[in-house]
């Protein structure tokens, strides 16, 4: 018999071809839509920015972040606000761009095997992992907050 703390609850959350697994406490809120505010001088993975709540919030294309693929900026996309997790008081979240809203999961602790076919991975990504039948990445969020920092920086 399976108890309640045998599993994580997680999010799918798409990005470009691949879909990103994060874990549900780091989301702080899905948005069907955010006026996005230009960055001047970031790189195109930057998206811009969202007022939300009275932070400014840098939004984030994670397929190009990584060279994955291209995210679709498009008028339906939708905003998933993550709580950043590297304690800076400049950035206490920032935003991942995605064309459907997340997919909640529960994934038994024993649940996810690591896909060992790419040598290489792209920074940002920590491993890609099969979850019964699908294939997901965990993103390396302390990887993809250091290099949101030092774009903010140099923009």
């Amino acid at each position: 018999m399976a108890h309640a703390n045998d599993e994580i609850r997680g999010v799918l959350v798409q990005s470009g071809d691949d879909r990103l697994l994060l874990p549900n406490a780091t989301i702080a809120e899905v948005l069907s839509r955010a006026p996005i505010l230009p960055i001047e001088g970031a790189p195109a993975w930057l998206a811009g920015a969202i007022d939300w709540h009275g932070w400014r919030v840098p939004l984030v294309a994670f397929a190009r972040l990584t060279g994955l693929g291209g995210d679709v900026t498009a008028a339906n996309s939708k905003i998933v606000v993550l709580k950043a997790l590297g304690g800076r008081e400049d950035l206490p979240y920032y935003a991942l761009l995605t064309p459907s809203f997340p997919r909640l999961v529960s994934v038994p602790r024993d649940g996810l095997l690591a896909d060992a076919t790419e040598e290489e991975l792209p920074a940002g990504v920590q491993v890609r992992v099969l979850l019964g039948d699908e294939v997901a990445i965990l993103p390396d969020l302390q990887v993809v907050e250091q290099r949101i920092h030092e774009a903010l920086q140099a923009a």
